[in-house]
């Protein structure tokens, strides 16, 4: 995963983003991984969380795709991007443009906290709001569900969904 840290351009996380995946898949050919055989977990290509020129969906699927296309082979049957610290309304749009075209891959969601973030703000430890919590988990799953298909349209967000996530110095 390549981390929003910074205020480095699109531009820039495209040219780290490609030497990193060139690297990764030269070694796994080296060590006869079945490229068929993996899923993918990468971060999108966004600019730096403290980037005063903020990317589009469009913008942020054209760089990921062209990314993914030079760099990863069609074999590998499946990319499931993390969200990264975008917002969930973010990383859910992103990823509904990358799937407004065929791709030779399954391009769909590994996401933790674009999935999660609103559902347990919702539900807080309270055994009264597990009802709510619940429904915020069942509207994220569908947008994302809606995303990976290319049908999903932001419309009745929250704005709790629309909040960025990210964490300078985010760790693990």
């Amino acid at each position: 995963e390549i981390l929003l840290d910074g205020d480095h351009g699109i531009d820039r996380t495209f040219e780290v983003a490609q030497k990193v995946w060139a690297e990764v898949f030269f070694y796994l050919a080296e060590n006869n991984v079945m490229f068929e055989g993996i899923l993918l977990k990468p971060s999108m290509v966004t600019p730096g969380a403290e980037c005063k020129d903020k990317a589009t969906p469009q913008q942020v699927a054209d760089y990921t795709l062209k990314l993914l296309h030079r760099r990863i082979p069609p074999a590998v049957p499946g990319i499931m991007f993390l969200s990264g610290g975008q917002s969930e309304v973010e990383a859910t749009l992103n990823l509904n443009a990358m799937n407004q075209s065929p791709n030779p891959w399954h391009v769909s969601f590994s996401y933790a906290r674009a999935l999660q973030n609103t559902c347990l703000k919702t539900w807080g430890g309270r055994p009264e709001n597990v009802k709510a919590a619940q429904d915020a988990l069942l509207v994220r799953a569908k947008a994302n569900s809606l995303a990976q298909l290319g049908k999903y349209t932001g419309e009745g967000e929250s704005e709790e969904a629309k909040k960025g996530m990210f964490v300078k110095g985010y760790v693990y």
